[in-house]
C-alpha cells in the first residue's frame, strides 16, 4: 500500500441530515435542489416534484424519511430483495490510508501534478473492492474527491473495474454520490475529442450490466437518480437543466398559460459534445424491454416514473423514437389495425384513465402529452380523455393532466370539444379549487383564437350571477378563495388585508390579453374599484401584475388614466417594493407628462430609501429622476418629445393586430382637462444641480467632469446661465435620440411571472 504521510486523521465531514430523506421526494414545489458543498455531498431535493412545478396540495402524502418509506409496490420489494449484495467490512489499514489522503488534500499543500499521482495510486487500491469502499459512509467522501481529480485513463479504469457492481453502488445512499461523481467527471473530459471513444467504452461496460436487470435500479430512490444522470450524459445534456430537475411552479405556470414564448419548446442545457446516441439507444431499449406486467408497476412507482419522464424529455421532437417509446410506456399497440400510427385499445384506455389519479403516473402522462407527436396526442385525446375531462378535472392529481392536455391542444376542433365539456362547469371548478383548469382553458382559447368571447362570458358568469352587477368581477377573482369560502356569496364584500389569489390573478392577466371589445366588463370592473382597494391590489405581488397587465392592454387611454390616478400619492411607497417598482414603471409609461411629473416628485421624496433597494437605482435611472431634479423643464421637453414620436410612429405603423398597445404612450392632447390633476409646483422646492447636458446614458461620465462646479456659488452661476439660454429660446440640440439605449432596454426586459 502506498503511504501518503503521517498526518493525523481528518475530522469527519458529516453529510446533511436531509440525506436521510428520499432523493426526488416531493412535498412542495417551490424549493429548488440543494447545492453540493465542494462536491462532497448531495442533499436530497426536499421540494422537487420531478417535471411539474405546480404544487396545489398535490403531494401531501409525500415526505417520509427513507427508513419509514414502504416500497411503492410488492414488485419493487421483490426486485430489491433479489439483488442484495453482502458488504464486507473495511479493514483499519485501508480506512487509515484514505483518511491520510483526505488530510493531505485538506491541507492544500499538494500541487496539481502530485494530486493526480496520488489520485491514481489511491484508485488502484480500490481495485476489487470498489463496492465496499464506495459504500463506506466516510471513505466515499474521499473517493468522490479522487474521481474528480484523477486523469481520464484512471477514471475510466475505475468505471470499467466497478461495472459489475455499479448498480449496487448506485443504489446505496453513500455509493450513489460516488457513482454520480464518476459520471460528472467523465463529462469534464469530453472537451477533448480524443477521449470520446475511451469514455464510450466505459459507458458501454456500465450499461451492459444495468440492462440485465434494470428494474432494481429504476425503482430505487438513489439508483434512479444516478440512472437519470447516465441517460443525460448519453444524450449530451445536463441533468441540472431546469426542465429535467423540475421547474418551479412559476415557470411551469408560465409555460402553461402562454406567459413564455417557448411554451411548447423546452430548452435543455447541452454539453459541448454530441453525446453517445448508440449507447443511449441501447440503454433505453434495455430499460423498456420489460413485460407489460412490469411496466404496470413502473408507471406508478415514484422513482421509475422519474426515469421514464427523463427519457421522454430527452427524446423530445424525435417523433419516430417517441412513437416507439410512448406505446411501450402506456402498454398499448404501436400500430393500428392498418399497420400505421398508434392504436389504444378500449381496455388499455380504461386502465390509463383509472391510473390517472395516481400521483406518479399523472406526472408521467403530463410529460407524454407535452412531447407526444400530433398523431399520438390525437389518439390519446379521442380514446382516453374525451367525455372524461370534468371528472378528471376534479381529482387532486388528474387535474394537472387535464391542464397539460388543454395547454397542448392542437387545433380549434379540439378546443371546441374541451369547451363543450368544461365551460358550463366553470363555477363548479372554481368552487372546488381547480382554477388551474379554468386558467389553462382561457390561455388555450387565446393561443388558438377560438371561443375567446365565450370564455370571457363564461368566466364572468361563474363569479357573477345574471342578476348581479358585473362591477365585482375583478375583485372576486382577485380574492377567489375568500369569495367562494363565503357562506353567502351574494353578501360578499372586499376582505381588507386578505392575500390575493395567485391563480385568480393569473386568470386576470390572461383576460387582459384579449381584445378590449371582448373584455369591457373586466375593464369597467377594474377601473371602478375603490381607491383603497386599488392601492391594496398594487401592493400585493400577484395583484400588481394584474394592474400591469391592464396597463399593457389595449384598453382605452381614459380608462387607464382613471386607474393610475387612484394610485396618486402612493407611487413612492410602491417603488420601495420589488413588485411595486414594476407597477410604477408601467404607470409611468402609460400616463401623460403631467402625471409622469407627479410620479417623479414622489420618487424624489423617497430617493434615499430607493437607493438602498435592489430595484431602486434602476428605476431612478429608467425614469431619469435625477434629470428631473436638475432640470425639470428639459426633462418635461424630453418626455413630450418621446410621446409625440411614439404617437407618430404608431399612427404610421401601428395596427389592430400589433401585440404592442397603440395607446401605451399618452399625449396631453388626448386627456380630458376636467379630470387632470396638476402636479405641485416644484420649481422652487427642488435643488437644481448642474449637469453636463449630454445624453442620459453618458450622465455618469459627465458628472465626473462637472465636479468642480458642485459648490453653491458655482451652482447659482450655472442656474443663471440656464435661465439666459431659456430666454434666448435656444434650441435643445443635445436631446437624446428617440431610439436610445433606454428603448433597447425596454424591449430587453424579461416578462415577470
Amino acid at each position: 500500500m502506498v503511504s501518503v504521510g503521517s498526518k493525523s486523521l481528518p475530522s469527519r465531514r458529516h453529510r446533511s441530515s436531509e440525506e436521510d430523506s428520499l432523493m426526488g421526494e416531493r412535498e412542495k414545489s417551490g424549493n429548488s435542489h440543494s447545492s453540493r458543498k465542494k462536491g462532497m455531498c448531495r442533499k436530497a431535493q426536499k421540494g422537487s416534484r420531478g417535471f411539474d412545478g405546480d404544487s396545489n396540495k398535490r403531494n401531501q402524502s409525500g415526505g417520509a424519511a427513507a427508513a419509514n418509506v414502504k416500497p411503492a409496490s410488492k414488485k419493487q420489494s421483490e426486485y430489491e430483495h433479489h439483488n442484495e449484495i453482502v458488504r464486507k467490512e473495511i479493514d483499519p489499514e485501508t480506512s487509515k490510508y484514505f483518511s491520510e489522503i483526505a488530510n493531505l488534500f485538506d491541507s492544500n499543500e499538494v500541487d496539481l501534478e502530485e494530486r493526480s499521482v496520488i489520485c491514481g495510486n489511491a484508485l488502484e487500491e480500490t481495485k476489487g473492492r470498489e463496492y465496499e469502499i464506495a459504500t463506506d459512509y466516510i471513505i466515499s467522501h474521499v473517493l468522490e474527491t479522487l474521481l474528480e481529480g484523477c486523469e481520464l485513463d484512471q477514471l475510466c479504469s475505475f468505471v470499467r473495474n466497478s461495472a459489475e457492481v455499479f448498480p449496487a453502488i448506485a443504489m446505496d445512499k453513500s455509493g450513489s454520490h460516488v457513482a454520480e461523481s464518476a459520471l460528472k467527471s467523465l463529462t469534464t473530459h469530453l472537451e477533448n475529442p480524443d477521449a470520446y471513444s475511451v469514455i464510450e467504452e466505459a459507458l458501454n461496460s456500465i450499461c451492459k450490466v444495468i440492462v440485465d436487470n434494470p428494474l432494481d435500479m429504476m425503482c430505487n430512490c438513489y439508483g434512479s437518480h444516478v440512472l437519470r444522470r447516465l441517460l443525460c450524459l448519453c444524450k449530451g445534456v445536463s441533468l441540472d437543466s431546469p426542465e429535467l430537475q423540475g421547474a418551479k411552479s412559476s415557470k411551469a405556470l408560465a409555460k402553461r398559460l402562454n406567459l413564455k414564448t417557448s411554451q411548447l419548446d423546452p430548452q435543455l442545457e447541452e454539453y459541448p459534445h454530441q453525446g453517445f446516441p448508440d449507447v443511449l439507444s441501447y440503454l433505453l431499449s434495455g430499460l423498456l424491454n420489460c413485460s407489460r406486467e412490469d411496466m404496470k408497476y413502473l408507471q406508478v412507482d415514484q422513482f421509475s416514473s422519474l426515469v421514464l419522464q427523463t427519457a421522454l424529455r430527452l427524446m423530445a421532437k424525435q417523433d419516430h423514437e417517441l412513437l416507439q417509446i410512448i406505446p411501450l410506456v402506456l402498454r398499448c399497440n404501436s400500430t393500428d389495425e392498418n399497420g400505421e400510427g398508434v392504436h389504444i385499445e378500449t381496455d388499455v384506455a380504461k386502465e390509463i384513465l383509472e391510473s390517472m389519479k395516481d400521483n406518479s403516473f399523472s406526472h408521467l402522462v403530463e410529460v407524454i402529452l407535452e412531447v407526444a407527436p400530433e398523431s399520438l396526442y390525437n389518439e390519446l385525446f379521442n380514446k382516453v380523455f374525451k367525455k372524461s375531462l370534468y371528472d378528471l378535472s376534479l381529482d387532486r392529481c388528474a387535474n394537472f393532466v387535464i391542464q397539460s392536455l388543454i395547454s397542448h391542444a392542437r387545433d380549434q376542433e379540439q378546443m371546441g370539444l374541451i369547451w363543450e365539456e368544461l365551460a358550463p362547469r366553470f363555477k363548479d371548478l372554481l368552487e372546488q379549487g381547480k382554477s388551474g383548469v379554468v386558467a389553462s382553458l382561457i390561455a388555450a382559447s387565446q393561443r388558438l383564437q377560438s371561443h375567446e368571447h365565450k370564455c370571457c362570458e363564461a368566466l364572468a358568469g361563474a363569479v357573477c350571477s345574471t342578476n348581479e352587477s358585473r362591477m365585482s368581477i375583478v375583485p372576486r377573482l382577485l380574492l377567489l378563495d375568500n369569495y367562494f369560502g363565503c357562506r353567502d356569496t351574494s353578501t360578499w364584500e372586499w376582505a381588507s388585508g386578505a392575500r390575493m389569489h395567485v391563480m385568480g390573478c393569473l386568470i386576470l392577466q390572461e383576460i387582459f390579453k384579449f381584445s378590449s371589445d371582448l373584455i369591457q366588463p373586466y375593464i369597467t370592473s377594474v377601473t371602478s374599484m375603490k381607491a383603497e382597494h386599488t392601492i391594496e391590489t398594487a401592493k400585493d405581488s400577484s395583484g400588481a401584475r394584474v394592474i400591469e397587465a391592464f396597463l399593457a392592454s389595449n384598453a382605452a387611454t381614459k380608462q387607464k388614466r382613471k386607474l393610475i390616478n387612484k394610485l396618486r400619492g402612493h407611487f413612492g411607497e410602491l417603488a420601495l417594493h420589488t413588485s411595486g417598482s414594476f407597477t410604477v414603471e408601467k404607470c409611468f409609461d402609460a400616463c401623460n407628462v403631467s402625471v409622469r411629473e407627479a410620479i417623479a416628485i414622489e420618487l424624489l421624496d423617497v430617493k434615499a430609501d430607493l437607493l438602498k433597494t435592489k430595484q431602486g437605482p434602476f428605476l431612478l435611472r429608467k425614469l431619469d429622476i435625477d434629470g428631473y431634479a436638475w432640470r425639470p423643464d428639459q426633462w418635461k421637453s424630453r418626455q413630450e418629445a418621446k410621446q409625440s414620436t411614439y404617437k407618430e410612429f404608431f399612427s404610421a405603423f401601428g395596427s389592430s393586430k400589433s401585440d404592442f398597445p397603440m395607446n401605451t404612450f399618452v399625449s396631453d392632447e388626448t386627456e380630458d382637462p376636467s379630470e387632470e390633476i396638476e402636479p405641485k409646483n416644484t420649481s422652487k422646492e427642488i435643488d437644481h444641480r448642474p449637469t453636463s447636458g449630454v445624453k442620459r446614458h453618458r450622465e455618469e461620465h459627465a458628472r465626473d467632469k462637472d465636479e468642480p462646479f458642485a459648490g453653491e456659488k458655482r451652482a447659482k452661476k450655472k442656474k443663471n446661465k440656464t435661465s439666459e439660454a431659456t430666454d434666448n429660446n435656444k434650441p435643445a440640440s443635445k436631446k437624446r435620440p428617440f431610439l436610445s439605449g433606454e428603448m433597447k432596454n425596454r424591449h430587453a426586459n424579461k416578462m415577470r411571472i
